[in-house]
């Protein structure tokens, strides 16, 4: 139940013209600042605005090719959007379950897409709990957030693609919320290239898989807080935690002063716009004493679905 070759060369295939090989940015000035050949995998300029659409189209593309009436899921945003997306491209209805606490921004996205929105309490367990329920009854396929080998492989594209663009990398930062992401893109790298090195980031507020390394199994956080609100997960996935102890050669973490400064410098320097959790993995790269000095880093930006009410939160650093 981990992603394979073969699970990503579908995953390729079911995705190809559907969703944007998205550039590889180079700046020479965060390079120099961080003392490596620093690039970035712009998934925040994906359709939807992150890279969930790639792990959402690739499961809803087989549940709609088994003949669901319609798709369900639970979300904090990005993967709400995505999910309506990928229902809305295959004319099945979606009902997603989000929580309280999710920025507007994403919920009238995934709105705007046509799905039908539920808001369920504040932490994971409550609204996947919702959410699975409303399968049951409606007979709606379930599309996890990231827990699926479908949804990691999707991910897993963004890997692919990496190493096409820049063979040469050596490292990959990646940031974790409740590990699809990271479990993808890891399957992809070291499947490829077992040599490059794949860091996970996740911020100090919400360090689920720093818990479950250090004590060999999964952690359940009592609670999680941070400005990157996309990878609060209490917990990694039951799937995605083997693949990352498989793939991922360390996790580290980053507080949301770090976040919020690498925020900053992606927009004023490569003028990109992030969302705190697109920012988070870019924060490691770009914290002194810059810890990858004299590496060929990518790191993956990945998403951009900033809300109003986030961004004041983003003080200009030293201010």
């Amino acid at each position: 139940m981990k992603p394979t070759a073969q699970s990503l060369n579908q995953a390729q295939q079911r995705l190809a013209g559907l969703v944007h090989h998205t550039p590889l940015l180079t700046s020479q000035g965060l390079s120099q600042m961080a003392g490596a050949e620093l690039r970035f995998k712009a998934e925040n300029l994906q359709r939807t605005g992150s890279f969930k659409i790639r792990g959402a189209l690739n499961k809803v593309s087989a549940l709609a090719a088994e003949g669901v009436p319609g798709v369900v899921t639970a979300s904090s945003g990005n993967h709400a959007q995505a999910v309506a997306w990928a229902a809305r491209h295959f004319g099945i209805p979606c009902r997603v379950v989000v929580p309280t606490t999710t920025p507007r921004a994403k919920s009238d996205a995934a709105r705007s897409y046509g799905a039908a929105i539920e808001f369920c309490g504040t932490v994971s367990r409550e609204r996947l709990a919702r959410a699975q329920t409303i399968a049951a009854e409606s007979g709606y396929g379930f599309v996890p957030p990231y827990d699926d080998v479908l949804v990691m492989s999707g991910q897993g594209t963004i890997g692919r693609e990496l190493l096409a663009d820049w063979p040469e990398c050596d490292s990959v930062l990646v940031p974790i919320g409740g590990g699809g992401l990271i479990a993808g893109v890891a399957s992809a790298i070291k499947l490829q290239s077992p040599a490059t090195r794949v860091i996970g980031v996740e911020p100090a507020g919400a360090a689920k898989a720093t818990a479950a390394r250090q004590s060999g199994h999964l952690q359940e956080l009592p609670a999680a807080t941070s400005i990157a609100d996309g990878l609060l997960a209490l917990s990694l996935g039951a799937l995605t935690f083997p693949v990352i102890e498989e793939h991922v050669d360390e996790i580290v973490t980053v507080d949301d002063h770090q976040i919020a400064e690498a925020w900053w410098l992606l927009a004023s320097r490569l003028k990109l716009i992030t969302e705190p959790s697109g920012a988070c993995a870019a924060a490691y790269a770009l914290t002194a004493p810059f810890p990858l000095a004299g590496r060929r880093v990518a790191i993956v930006l990945s998403g951009g679905n900033l809300d109003a009410a986030v961004a004041h939160t983003l003080t200009v650093p030293n201010a």
